[in-house]
C-alpha cells in the first residue's frame, strides 16, 4: 500500500531522498513536469488554465543526529525536529544504512534531559561503533505500520499522510487550474523547505496539508477537533492566521459536496502554510489538516475516512473556478 511505503521509509529533515524517489514514481505519469530543487523540494506541476495554485506537502520526518560516540561505543545526540523527551526511553532508532540502535538514559536524568541521553547500538568500544555510524549521521524512529479497520497507526504519519493526499490529489484533478504540488523538504526544522518553493512558484493561492492535534484522546487539552470527524480546515496557528476567503471557499466546497469536515484551530505549532503565506508579496493561503493521535511519537494513528474527505477537498479546491 502507498501510505505503508511512505511512511515506513526513512526520511529525517535534509535526508527526504528515499521519500522523494517514492512520490516521484508514483506522480509521473499523471504530471507534465517534475523536478527537485536545490533545497531538496520536489515540484510536480500539472498543467492548466486559471489560477496558479500551491499544494504543499512535507516530506521529511523527525529524528536525531549524532553527536559524539564515547569510548564504550554509546552514541550521543541532537534532536532533528520537536522531540518529546518523556517518550524517548527504550524507543528504537533506524539509521539510513540499517543500522538500528536504543534510546536509553543516565539513571539520574529525572527531567529526561537530552544531553544525558545516549543511543546503544550494541557494540564494545569506540572504534566498534565507528564501522557504523560516524557523528552527524541522522536517524528515524521505528513504528511500523498497522491497518485497523478504518484507521492507521504508523511512525511518520506526520507528514507521508499528507502526501499521500497530495499524489492522490493529482491523479484525481482536471487542468481547470495551473497545479503546483510541492513535497516540501525540511519542515520540522523551520518550514524551510516551504519558504523556497512558494518563492519559485510564486502561487496566486495555496494550501498547507499537514497533520494536526485531536481533541478526543482521554485528559488531553481541549481542542474541537476529533478522529473520524472529516477534514479539518484550518483557521489558524502559531505561524499564520489562514487567509478568510481560502478558509470560506473551503467550507463552502466542503458543504455543497457534502464532505465531512470540523475547523482546525492549533494553539501549538505550525505548517508550511506560515512559510508560503509571507512569500514574496504574499500569497492567499489555507490549510487542509488529517485529525491524527499522538503527533511525534512512533505511533502515531489517523482516519482513513479523514484523509479520503481531505483528498476530496482539495480535488474541489483544484477544480474550482476562482473569479478573482
Amino acid at each position: 500500500m502507498l501510505l505503508e511505503r511512505l511512511t515506513q521509509c526513512t526520511g529525517v529533515s535534509g535526508r527526504e531522498d528515499g521519500v522523494a524517489a517514492i512520490i516521484k514514481e508514483e506522480v509521473k505519469r499523471f504530471a507534465d513536469e517534475v523536478y527537485r530543487d536545490a533545497l531538496g523540494n520536489l515540484i510536480v506541476h500539472k498543467k492548466g488554465g486559471g489560477k496558479r495554485i500551491m499544494l504543499a506537502a512535507h516530506m521529511d520526518e523527525i529524528g536525531i543526529a549524532v553527536t559524539y560516540i564515547d569510548d564504550d561505543g554509546f552514541l550521543r545526540f541532537s534532536a532533528v525536529g520537536g522531540l518529546y523527551t518523556r517518550r524517548l526511553l527504550n524507543r528504537r532508532v533506524i539509521f539510513e544504512n540499517g543500522i538500528v540502535g536504543v534510546i536509553e538514559t543516565e539513571r539520574d536524568n529525572k527531567d529526561f534531559k537530552l544531553s544525558k541521553m545516549y543511543i546503544d547500538i550494541g557494540v564494545s568500544g569506540r572504534k566498534e561503533a565507528e564501522e557504523l555510524v560516524s557523528v552527524g549521521d541522522m536517524a528515524a524512529f521505528i513504528g511500523g505500520y498497522v491497518h485497523n479497520g478504518d484507521s492507521v497507526l504508523s511512525k511518520a504519519l506526520d507528514n507521508r499522510a499528507g502526501c499521500y493526499a497530495l499524489i492522490r490529489t493529482l491523479q484525481r484533478a482536471g487542468d481547470t487550474n495551473d497545479l503546483y504540488f510541492c513535497f516540501t523538504a525540511q519542515e520540522e526544522v523551520g518550514l524551510r523547505g516551504a519558504r523556497t518553493a512558494a518563492y519559485a512558484v510564486e502561487p496566486d493561492y495555496a494550501l498547507a496539508v499537514d497533520v494536526t492535534d485531536t481533541g478526543d484522546t482521554p485528559e488531553c487539552e481541549k481542542m474541537a477537533v476529533r478522529m473520524g470527524g472529516g477534514a479539518a480546515v484550518k483557521v489558524m496557528d502559531r505561524s499564520i492566521i489562514c487567509d478568510a476567503d481560502v478558509r470560506s471557499l473551503l467550507i463552502e466546497l466542503a458543504k455543497s459536496n457534502k464532505i465531512p469536515y470540523q475547523l482546525e484551530v492549533m494553539c501549538d505549532g505550525g505548517t508550511d502554510a506560515g512559510a508560503i503565506h509571507t512569500a514574496r508579496g504574499g500569497v492567499k493561503t489555507g490549510g487542509v489538516s488529517i485529525p491524527t493521535r499522538y503527533i511525534h511519537s512512533p505511533s502515531e494513528v489517523a482516519s482513513m475516512r479523514d484523509i479520503d474527505a481531505c483528498v476530496d477537498l482539495l480535488c474541489a479546491f483544484c477544480d474550482h473556478i476562482f473569479d478573482k
